[in-house]
């Protein structure tokens, strides 16, 4: 017994030996653990069953994916022949096919000029419609609702639409048309090569407008009373008041908006894969339907990895630049 209690005595010593006493009576030991219940306690802790999953879902899903996409561009993977995921065998040739291709230029070029003049042009015609239904007119809901009404459908219901409007028969464009004796402008509008892509980006303005016109009105309605007042109190015209005082005060809106537009544009695949199949032309053909076909149709999945890959770098340019600048304004 002697034995046991001068063992149990060195024992407490030496625990009393280790444990410090802070300035509140309280110990180092008891100290930790408050520290280890405050981090269990903790918001970020407590809120991991409810962002982690989804994060590493989408880490595996869309991440991954795009990662697996980009080794695949760096082999030689084609038909039924499995890829050669050896890394010293990886190259950048199917990056110099698609540069020395010039089927890849023209659906270049057509991927930048609906990029361009879709984004553009909606934009004029958001802002012209939000600044008449500003105006307060009657039914200024009615007209709302009819504006964005088109945005709320899908690409493949608007190509399936369309493409009975462009119909060189019985489409409601050139019916109306030879109805007004305006037969000589009928016109075979998505089969001509030199109004086919135009043609597109029309229909797209047409479902997309009405996105720009309510952005629009909301910065609209955002400017003070005040600016205007002072506006009409100096003489100006409505003309010069909406170019000096108005339209400046709508950057934000614009940058916004137009971020989203592109975007759109990217991902115009759907509406003219449901209009034209895998091959709309060299006149409207655009990288996504390029890869779409090169990958699915030619079974030349590194060559359509490598042009995903470089319209992936293409959304990357137009998102970027949008989310450092929100950064750096502290919105994100």
């Amino acid at each position: 017994m002697q034995g046991i209690r001068e063992s149990l005595e060195k024992l407490r010593r030496r625990a009393s030996r280790n444990r410090e006493v802070r300035a509140d009576g309280g110990t180092v030991t008891e100290k930790r653990r408050e520290t280890e219940g405050s981090v269990l306690q903790s918001e970020f802790v407590q809120s991991l069953p409810f962002w982690l999953p989804p994060f590493l879902l989408m880490g595996f899903f869309v991440y991954g994916a795009i990662g697996w996409n980009l080794i695949i561009s760096f082999t030689d993977f084609a038909d039924l022949t499995l890829p050669t995921y050896d890394p010293a065998a990886f190259d950048l040739e199917m990056y110099r096919r698609a540069l020395g291709d010039p089927n890849f230029w023209a659906a270049a070029r057509n991927t930048l000029a609906l990029l361009v003049a879709f984004t553009v042009l909606c934009l004029v015609v958001g802002l012209a419609l939000a600044i008449v239904v500003d105006r307060e007119i009657r039914f200024e809901n009615t007209f709302r609702t009819i504006y964005l009404l088109p945005m709320s459908l899908s690409f493949v219901v608007t190509a399936k639409v369309w493409a009975w409007m462009y119909n060189f028969q019985s489409g409601m464009i050139n019916i109306t048309l030879r109805k007004f004796g305006l037969d000589f402008l009928a016109h075979h509008w998505i089969s001509d090569p030199s109004t086919k892509l135009a043609a597109v980006i029309f229909a797209l303005i047409w479902q997309f407008s009405g996105y720009a016109m309510v952005v629009y009105l909301a910065g609209l309605r955002a400017i003070p009373d005040d600016h205007f007042e002072a506006a009409r109190v100096d003489g100006a015209s409505s003309w010069r008041m909406y170019r000096r005082v108005v339209i400046p005060q709508l950057r934000a809106s614009t940058i916004g908006a137009a971020v989203v537009l592109m975007v759109f544009a990217l991902k115009a695949f759907d509406f003219l894969y449901v209009m034209f199949g895998n091959n709309p032309g060299p006149a409207a053909d655009i990288l996504a339907t390029m890869m779409f076909r090169e990958a699915f149709a030619s079974n030349n999945w590194a060559y359509g990895s490598a042009i995903a890959i470089i319209l992936f770098l293409m959304a990357l340019a137009v998102v970027g630049p949008y989310l450092y600048s929100e950064y750096r304004r502290g919105e994100l």
